[in-house]
């Protein structure tokens, strides 16, 4: 028999269910009966009961993606807060290999990043490395601290819900595994994602969930409700998945030379192209009778140098 239903909020020690069930994470079993260890969230699976922490802390695992912040520079690596009671490190071969660099010219502190959990030690110590797609250093943005088990609801079904955030609010978004997130855009839609961040960890737990943010982004950006209803999602585990890495240092490199090309047209302004200024000229050359004029007369050569 079971006492509880899912998603109920439960307390350590409160009795869950009976022998017929099984005691899976956050939960114990004593005398045949299954019982909460912790205060937290039911999950019900296939007779398997969890309980999975309103709060939980991070904890690293070996081909996680976190997003860490550079909190001492060593000799020969960076400290780094990976929003965890472990401590994270970043080895300086990591980063250059045998090159020798000074370090803080680099990373410095305060500096974010997006990295890779390389391995774990016994006390779990995480050794970070940037091998991989988008892996490196934040330029701008802000950063939201959720708690790790909710990163997956976040994410939403195949990206479905950041998807639609980063589609409304034109911002993009990096998710690490460790709870932060970076978000960059217009200061307004920062904020604004920030909220609808916010609200997601606030209400994980909640049925029908992705319209009520669906609306909000609606209301918050055109003024009114959304056209039309997202098809419900299935009901997901609160299992901390792997988000989709995206190449945002790639689209970072594309911005600063979408500007570096729109100064250089501006300073070069509305220049003739040489090329259509010489064809001109054996046009008009070709159609005076007495030939006087061509694409080498003095009066015009100065002015097809100047332009080259």
């Amino acid at each position: 028999m079971i006492y509880v239903e899912n998603k109920d909020l439960v307390i350590p020690g409160q009795l869950l269910a009976d022998d017929e069930y099984y005691s899976g994470r956050g939960t114990f079993k004593e005398n045949g009966k299954v019982c909460s260890s912790l205060m937290g969230l039911v999950s019900l699976r296939n007779k398997k009961l969890r309980v999975i922490p309103l709060k939980s802390k991070y904890v690293p695992k070996k081909g996680d993606v976190v997003i860490g912040k550079i909190d001492d520079v060593r000799f020969s690596m960076w400290n780094v807060d990976i929003n965890s009671p472990y401590s994270g490190i970043l080895p300086a071969f990591e980063v250059f290999g045998r090159e020798k660099k000074e370090l803080n010219k680099v990373f410095d502190i305060g500096d974010v990043l997006f990295l890779r959990v390389v391995d774990v030690d016994e006390i779990k110590k995480a050794k970070l490395g940037l091998k991989g797609r988008g892996m490196g250093k934040f330029k701008g943005g802000i950063i939201v601290d959720i708690a790790p088990t909710k990163v997956p609801r976040l994410i939403g079904k195949k990206g479905s819900m950041i998807n639609m955030i980063k589609d409304k609010t034109n911002c993009k978004i990096v998710v690490g595994q460790n709870g932060l997130v970076w978000v960059k855009g217009d200061k307004d839609m920062e904020q604004l994602t920030k909220s609808i961040i916010q609200l997601i960890e606030a209400e994980a737990h909640t049925s029908g969930l992705t319209n009520k943010i669906k609306n909000k982004l609606y209301l918050a950006i055109d003024g009114e409700l959304s056209p039309e209803e997202v098809e419900a999602e299935e009901e997901q585990e609160f299992v901390l998945e792997k988000p989709k890495l995206q190449n945002f240092k790639e689209e970072l490199e594309q911005e600063e030379l979408a500007k570096q090309q729109a100064e250089e047209k501006k300073e070069k302004g509305d220049k003739p192209n040489i090329a259509e200024v010489i064809e001109e000229l054996k046009r008009k050359n070709k159609s005076k009778k007495d030939g006087g004029l061509s694409y080498g007369d003095n009066s015009n050569s100065s002015f097809i140098l100047n332009n080259k």
